[in-house]
């Protein structure tokens, strides 16, 4: 069902400088975005292997970007204790753009304004590829876990609810 995009999202740049071999995906929506589970069905992914892409905030002040399967729930605990901090709370929607330089359904791991410390859910050590947003609505680019956690200075750790 993977479709080769015309649209070429930075993302997708990046990727490329990069060298990283990613496929693209591509599915239909509206204006707003549809959730995750949503997104793998219609791309016909497992919703294991498809990931979202959450924003934190410390109890410092930091910011902290986490990438988990699409049908789980961020620990904010166990988060926070990989992170190094006390507390973390998701930053609200309305800071996303200004953070991340995305809006939310189109937020990426790749290519954000900063260099955020950035976890991955400890699952995708064991997967083959993981589908992240490719910085856009409607498109996705699928890759190795090993690439993305090079490339965006990545750990990985289990952060969701059990």
């Amino acid at each position: 069902m993977a479709k080769h995009s015309e649209v070429k999202t930075n993302v997708m740049r990046i990727l490329e400088q990069a060298k990283i071999v990613y496929t693209a995906h591509e599915y239909e929506h509206g204006k707003d975005a549809v959730d995750g589970v949503t997104v793998a069905r219609m791309t016909g992914q497992d919703p294991a292997r498809v990931f979202k892409t959450l924003v934190a905030r410390g109890k410092t002040g930091g910011i902290y970007v986490f990438s988990i399967p699409v049908a789980a729930e961020l620990d904010l605990k166990k988060s926070a204790k990989a992170v190094g901090e006390k507390a973390i709370e998701l930053v609200h929607v309305k800071e996303l753009l200004a953070l991340t330089g995305y809006v939310r359904g189109g937020c990426s791991p790749v290519g954000m304004k900063k260099p955020y410390p950035t976890v991955l859910h400890a699952t995708a050590d064991s997967l083959p590829t993981v589908m992240v947003s490719a910085g856009k609505i409607g498109y996705q680019v699928e890759l190795a876990p090993k690439d993305l956690l090079s490339l965006v200075h990545a750990t990985t750790a289990d952060v969701i609810v059990d």
